[in-house]
């Protein structure tokens, strides 16, 4: 039963670690997003200034880039990045690539 327990500490590790991978990337990819966007396509589309985007993307971000030690990888600074980079990446950015034309694949 003893040897169990060190396997289950990497599994969770491992996990933990992908995770916070995960937010950060989507993180990330949310907030470059939003600052490669025409700022005049905001109130276009009915949604938050870029301002408001960028202040949002970017604390959800460096909170999760940050990790304060003791909270583990997963905790609610990685929970709050990466739903705000949903909402960004599901709702913005689809509307943003229809009111700018549609071109590329960002």
């Amino acid at each position: 039963m003893a040897v169990a327990a060190p396997f289950v500490f990497q599994v969770r590790l491992a996990l933990d670690m992908a995770l916070f991978f995960v937010t950060l990337i989507v993180a990330l990819w949310a907030f470059v997003h939003c600052v490669l966007q025409r700022s005049d396509a905001f109130p276009a589309i009915g949604t938050l200034p870029k301002g408001a985007w960028l202040a949002i993307l970017g604390v959800a971000t460096v909170l999760n880039a940050l990790m304060l030690p003791g909270f583990g990888y997963v905790n609610i600074f990685g929970m709050i990045a990466v739903a705000a980079g949903c909402v960004y990446l599901l709702d913005v950015r689809p509307a943003m690539r229809d009111a700018t034309g549609g071109g590329g694949s960002w």
